[in-house]
């Protein structure tokens, strides 16, 4: 297997060193000489920009959204150079795990938290531009969260250091990131990000008095100023370009420098360093038995304009489970092994779990009629795709077996579009620290689907919808959208609700609508969910109604008996 790898990745190489080959030999005098007499076109290189303009629309939007900052000059270069789309895909498929930390695994840790952190930028940094875009989502796609943050909002009051010249002064909005330590940019390192133009666009500045409001006004003076032993308008002589008022010490910290300063700037903005990895190939058995049934369900959420996170949720009924009877706990465990592949058999996903399930002697009987779930989110580019689940009951051996076409949507830039509206039957915001990670979180929400759209008169529905390409007014720097959520029965509307972004808080180009209807909000029957967003600015509207077919949206059923109740439904995720 490593011994395919290995040759794959020569193989890309040395595409590469050829190109590179035939670089060096059009520049020779003999060629340049070949050339200018034969007028050939075919004898000078393309230039990179002329190699980009050429790649289909699918792989420019690669370089230049999804791997934009962490791609370094030589690969760009290198991907630019290759001739054909499926030595294309082979090279993204390398480059991916190059830097998988654990090439013995199906799963590639860093492709994950790659596209996280992209979902995570848009979702919080947003200001007029998509989130990913920004400084602070840039620093945080490349180097994560930091590992402590200070943020301080417009018009507080702001005592400089001494060595900075000492005083009181206003701010404007900003934000202190420290990272204890960051290969390739040392240890403590803090980045500091400015709003002075109060849109909620921070930029990395390296320039520490960029966050003092007062700069261009007589107030905010330093303790020189005060004095009088100083003028403020020396501060706008510094050769470096920052305007740092002299020290009250006499000396200058090494973090004023301008050179540090310059060269830390420098390099946040140099793509993370690269560990090489061998290629892995990955050869798996067809199982044709079909004894174990289960459902799935696949959502689609933007991460880009052609990429999209696509949670795989996948759920068992525990009386399809073997349990084994020990100390008193029943415990099922079904082995879970997924793949996704191109439809010419390119293997682009893998993953696998175990999924387990314990159960105490009294509530055996009442489990059985629960379920067992667990979900795993990939990163996929548009386009379609072939899924395959397949599951194993490790104490039976029964097998289960799903073959299906995903249709990974795209997601048009500067249009209205949606992600898939989930159903859930849990919702609710994660902690801080759990942001964005683990098994059901979208961004800091907890959104469990629920697969059979069957929900119990004393269980809330969750209803969660993400909104994308909402035009961002220019003067006010915010959207002007508009939500509506209405639940019909038959042609009867039993729950309408409205509300506008603002509103919601919501204001950039992506909108997040989590609503949960209490307990008891639904008598029991079958209803019709309908979501509309409607974008006042560019009078674009959409229209979302769930997964399955509008007219059986969701069911209610009675509820629980209190004995019921007490007994578990679905259970928890796997180890």
């Amino acid at each position: 297997m490593r011994r395919f790898g290995r040759w794959l990745l020569l193989l890309v190489l040395a595409a590469g060193l050829s190109a590179g080959a035939r670089v060096v030999s059009a520049q020779s005098p003999a060629n340049a000489q070949n050339s200018k007499d034969s007028k050939a076109k075919n004898d000078n290189p393309k230039s990179d920009k002329q190699l980009y303009k050429e790649l289909a629309s699918p792989y420019k939007k690669w370089l230049d959204e999804d791997v934009a900052y962490i791609i370094s000059d030589d690969e760009r270069k290198l991907f630019l150079k290759l001739q054909t789309n499926e030595e294309r895909e082979q090279y993204i498929e390398a480059f991916w795990q190059r830097r998988n930390p654990d090439p013995d695994s199906p799963d590639n840790s860093y492709k994950e938290e790659h596209y996280r952190r992209i979902a995570y930028a848009n979702e919080h940094f947003s200001a007029g531009i998509q989130g990913w875009r920004t400084d602070r989502g840039r620093m945080y796609i490349m180097w994560g969260p930091p590992t402590s943050k200070e943020t301080h909002t417009q018009g507080e009051s702001y005592e400089r250091p001494l060595d900075q010249g000492g005083g009181d002064t206003k701010t404007y909005a900003y934000e202190v990131w420290n990272y204890n330590y960051v290969e390739g940019l040392g240890q403590n390192v803090d980045l500091e990000f400015v709003d002075p133009s109060g849109t909620g666009e921070f930029h990395l500045t390296t320039d520490p008095s960029e966050k003092d409001a007062f700069l261009n006004t007589p107030l905010g003076l330093t303790l020189a100023e005060e004095r009088g032993d100083r003028s403020k308008a020396d501060r706008f002589m510094n050769s470096d370009g920052s305007h740092i008022a002299a020290s009250e010490t006499g000396g200058q910290p090494r973090y004023l420098n301008e050179f540090e300063r310059l060269e830390l700037y420098a390099k946040a903005f140099t793509p993370p360093p690269i560990k090489n990895k061998d290629l892995e190939a990955l050869v798996s058995s067809r199982i044709v038995r079909d004894q174990l049934k289960f459902s799935y369900q696949s959502d689609f959420l933007r991460l880009t304009d052609d990429t999209a996170m696509v949670p795989i949720t996948i759920q068992v009924p525990n009386q399809a489970l073997t349990y084994q009877s020990r100390d008193g706990v029943h415990r099922a465990t079904v082995n879970l092994f997924a793949r996704v592949s191109t439809l010419t058999g390119r293997v682009v996903q893998t993953f696998e779990q175990d999924i387990q399930s314990d159960v105490p002697d009294t509530l055996l009987t009442q489990s059985l009629k629960g379920s067992s779930i667990t979900q795993k989110s990939l990163p996929l580019k548009t386009g379609l795709y072939r899924l395959d689940i397949v599951l194993k009951d490790s104490a039976s051996g029964n097998v289960g077996v799903v073959n299906a076409r995903l249709a990974v949507p795209p997601f048009e830039e500067e249009k209205l579009t949606a992600s898939t509206l989930i159903l859930a039957d849990q919702m609710e915001p994660v902690a801080t620290r759990e942001i964005g990670l683990g098994q059901f979180v979208i961004g800091s929400t907890k959104v469990r689907p629920k697969l059979d759209k069957s929900f119990k008169a004393n269980q809330p529905v969750g209803i969660f919808l993400q909104a994308y390409g909402l035009k961002v007014d220019e003067a006010s720097h915010k959207n002007n959208a508009n939500v509506e959520i209405e639940i019909l029965q038959g042609d009867k509307s039993v729950f309408n609700t409205k509300q506008t972004s603002a509103e919601m808080d919501q204001t950039g180009e992506q909108m997040t609508i989590a609503k949960v209807l209490p307990a008891g909000a639904l008598q029991p029957g079958k209803y019709k969910l309908q979501v509309k967003v409607t974008d006042a600015l560019t009078n674009q509207t959409l229209l979302r109604c769930g997964t399955g077919p509008c007219s059986t949206d969701f069911n209610v059923i009675p509820a629980d008996t209190p004995a019921q109740a007490s007994a578990p439904g679905v259970s928890a995720p796997p180890r």
